[in-house]
């Protein structure tokens, strides 16, 4: 239920930023609009949020979702517009508006969301990941 309201939430979002990047300021229509949400909700919510979300963590994964918006809509949106003004800013108004949600999003997914590879995750701790040591037994023909 949790991923069903997720995924609800997302698409509403998405539909809300895409009917402004693209509907209000370039003119898109509202099947445009509504392909655009779909498509953005569903492959963000696989890769970013289920995948990359609980290995990198949320800042990490803002990133790659305004990447991986910007890409969609740069790729498909070469299909159903026919201006590069639209597509190359539209891409980028749309990428950021949604990397801005995704903070809120990825926020309520990592506290009301148990990630099993969260769970199974060993505890990394970086100040023992190293060893700096002198040999015991230094060769006595080395200069120093």
């Amino acid at each position: 239920m949790k991923h069903f309201n997720i995924l609800l939430f997302k698409f509403i979002v998405s539909l809300a930023v895409f009917w402004i990047s693209l509907g209000l300021f370039f003119g898109g229509t509202f099947v445009e609009i509504i392909s655009f949400s779909l498509l953005v909700t569903v492959i963000s919510y696989f890769i970013g949020d289920l995948m990359i979300l609980p290995q990198i963590g949320k800042t990490n994964a803002v990133v790659v979702d305004f990447f991986l918006t910007y890409t969609l809509v740069f790729l498909f949106g070469g299909i159903f517009f026919h201006s590069y003004l639209m597509i190359g800013w539209g891409s980028i108004i749309s990428a950021s508006l949604i990397a801005g949600s995704e903070l809120f999003i990825h926020a309520y997914i990592m506290k009301n969301v148990k990630h099993t590879s969260r769970a199974k995750q060993r505890n990394f701790k970086p100040n023992f990941a190293f060893e700096f040591a002198e040999e015991n037994e230094p060769d006595p023909n080395k200069d120093k």
